[in-house]
C-alpha cells in the first residue's frame, strides 16, 4: 500500500478492503470512502512486546488502525514527510517519528545498546532520543517525519557516514553504529551534540538525515 506525496509536508494513501495501515494518532487530515480509524494498544504488529518497549522508551502513543476502503491524507505538526520504500529489509526509526506505515510490515522493538554496545546507550542519553528505537521488517512502505526536509545518504562498505545523532532520522540495511567523540570528555561540558559527538554507520545501506536538529 504505497503512499503518494501530495507535498513536502502531505501524503496520501489509498486504503483497500482487506488490508490495514497504522498511522500516529493525530495524523489523519481528511479523508474520502468508508474508512475507519480505531486505537491499537496492541503495538500494531509487533504484539505486546512492542507495546511494552515503546512504553519503557516513553512512546506509549497508541498507534490507529485504519481500515476500510478509500484514500487518507496524512500529515502531522506541518513536519517534512519522506516516504521509505523497504523490500524484506528493516527500517530503524524512532516511533515519535513514524507518520504512518503499511499493516503488512512487522513492528519490533530494538535496544540501541545491541547495536552499539555501551556507546548506543550514551548516544540514547546524549541525543535524547531513548534507549529504545522501532523497527520495521519486511515489504512496504513508511511514511516518517523530520524537521526541514531529509536527505538520504548512501551507505557502501569500508566508507562510513558520520551524522549527529539528533539530525539522525533513520537508517536501513546491514549497518552498524558507533559513537565517538569529537573532543576530550571535558571539552564536551556545556557542548551540543553535534559539537561533541558523531553517530558513525557503516556497512551497506541508507541512513536518512534531517536538516535541523530539532527533536520531534
Amino acid at each position: 500500500m504505497p503512499f503518494r506525496e501530495i507535498n513536502s509536508k502531505m501524503v496520501e494513501a489509498t486504503v483497500i478492503p482487506g488490508q490495514r495501515l497504522f498511522s500516529q494518532r493525530g495524523a489523519m487530515l481528511a479523508y474520502r470512502g468508508e474508512v475507519s480509524f480505531t486505537p491499537n494498544l496492541g503495538g500494531g504488529q509487533g504484539g505486546l512486546m512492542s507495546m511494552i518497549g515503546r512504553r519503557v522508551a516513553g512512546e506509549a502513543t497508541p498507534l490507529m488502525t485504519v481500515e476500510g476502503s478509500g484514500t487518507v491524507l496524512f500529515g502531522h505538526g506541518g513536519h517534512h514527510i519522506q516516504v521509505i520504500a523497504l523490500a524484506g529489509d528493516t527500517l530503524y526509526v524512532e516511533a515519535d517519528r513514524l507518520l504512518a506505515f503499511d499493516g503488512t510490515l512487522e513492528q519490533g522493538t530494538m535496544f540501541l545498546g545491541s547495536q552499539g554496545g555501551v556507546m548506543g546507550m550514551v548516544r540514547g542519553q546524549v541525543s535524547g532520543q531513548g534507549l529504545f528505537t522501532t523497527t520495521l521488517k519486511g515489504h512496504g512502505s513508511v511514511a516518517v517525519m523530520a524537521h526541514g526536509g531529509v536527505v538520504e545518504l548512501p551507505l557502501v562498505p569500508g566508507r562510513p557516514v558520520h551524522v549527529d545523532p539528533q539530525a539522525y532520522v533513520a537508517h536501513h540495511g546491514d549497518v552498524r553504529n558507533k559513537l565517538s567523540t569529537a573532543l576530550g570528555w571535558r571539552d564536551m561540558v556545556g557542548r551540543g551534540s553535534g559539537e561533541a559527538f558523531q553517530l558513525e554507520l557503516s556497512g551497506s545501506g541508507a541512513v536518512y538525515v534531517q536538516a535541523s536538529e530539532e527533536k520531534l
